[in-house]
């Protein structure tokens, strides 16, 4: 009995340490990643592409998880929202960990080099960018900066994989991704706030303070602006516009709920921004089928 019981609970320790037990990050790389695959196909994109694409977000969003958890195995005990994690609790250890990152990677990389040269060059820049934003927030204030760009470079790979380059509309919709990053992740920030504080952690939350919902109310309409702008470059329609609308619509409601600032409301608020990402996906969809 002890000998199938083993197996059962190592899986489970390396589902919490790669959080595919938790698929809300798979979605919020996965959406952005898909606008792009549209618009650079101008409709439905090849299959193998759309495969290799939605399996290298879930592998190299576990990736990121994994090395995430590594960096901040020392202090994860102290917050109240990841002590319980494998790394923290000494479930899994730094060296199964780092070899679990590795073969996540390695297996990204199989499927990358299925595609063209210049997303295989790309693919590169987003294992440094999953390394690199771990390790930011004990450096600057900014890491869902970091964390946007790591998110968001599937989109210059996704136009790399359909095109064979990345034009200027690509990179926009790039730089949309990383601020819609700042501002789900900084929701996220304001449940750790306290416990942050006490142990030294950085983050947009903390630098904010109490001009917190002010200031992603003012990043909400720069990602508006960015995204209407990129409509306007690939010429899209109605469809699309009524998507970004009924985006609008949650994010007035996220800054309504997050008023007290309590965790369960600010946490609720960065759960919900995979519904944003999916209407905008659809009114995207709909205008590109409609042509």
């Amino acid at each position: 009995m002890s000998s199938t019981a083993q197996p059962a609970s190592r899986l489970d320790r390396y589902l919490r340490l790669t959080r595919l037990n938790k698929p809300i990050g798979i979605f919020l790389v996965v959406w952005p990643m898909l606008w792009a695959l549209w618009l650079a196909a101008d409709g439905v994109p090849g299959a193998w592409v759309l495969f290799v694409f939605v399996a290298g977000a879930v592998l190299m969003r576990s990736a990121g998880c994994v090395m995430n958890d590594f960096a901040d195995r020392k202090i994860d005990g102290h917050v109240a929202r990841t002590k319980a994690r494998p790394l923290a609790t000494g479930e899994v250890t730094a060296r199964e960990a780092l070899v679990v990152f590795a073969v996540l990677c390695l297996l990204a990389f199989v499927l990358v080099l299925t595609l063209n040269a210049a997303t295989i060059a790309l693919s590169v820049i987003a294992v440094f960018l999953a390394v690199l934003y771990p390790f930011t927030k004990r450096a600057t204030h900014w890491p869902q900066m970091f964390l946007g760009a790591a998110f968001g470079w599937a989109v210059p790979m996704a136009f790399a994989a359909e095109t064979g380059h990345v034009p200027a509309g690509a990179w926009l919709l790039f730089v949309a991704t990383l601020i819609w990053a700042l501002i789900y992740d900084t929701f996220y920030a304001m449940v750790d706030r306290d416990d942050d504080l006490k142990i030294g952690v950085k983050s947009t939350a903390v630098l904010w303070g109490r001009y917190d919902r002010a200031m992603i109310g003012g990043f909400q309409c720069l990602f508006y602006a960015l995204l209407v702008a990129v409509g306007a470059l690939f010429g899209l329609g109605l469809a699309y516009y009524l998507g970004l609308a009924a985006a609008v619509g949650m994010s007035i409601y996220h800054q309504w709920l997050t008023r007290g600032r309590d965790r369960a409301s600010c946490f609720s608020a960065f759960m919900q921004h995979n519904y944003l990402g999916g209407l905008i996906f659809i009114g995207l969809v709909v205008d590109l089928a409609l042509g």
